[in-house]
């Protein structure tokens, strides 16, 4: 399934107003949880930028610092 921008905006609307339900596509879902919403939310943007830029490879950095 591609993801558009407008899935994106729902899931974030849904998140700002603490509501577990979501429609776009014409369909309806209902998350279990924010935690769920928050995870559909995650899967959502990490497509989006693949679509935006596909094969470009993703890195991520760790900063250490010690106390």
């Amino acid at each position: 399934m591609a993801f558009t921008q407008q899935n994106l905006d729902a899931i974030e609307k849904a998140i700002a107003t603490g509501t577990l339900s979501v429609e776009y596509n014409g369909k309806r879902i209902t998350y279990r949880s924010m935690g769920d919403l928050l995870k559909a939310r995650d899967v959502i943007k990490t497509e989006l930028l693949k679509q935006q830029a596909p094969g470009v490879p993703r890195s991520s950095i760790a900063i250490y610092q010690r106390f």
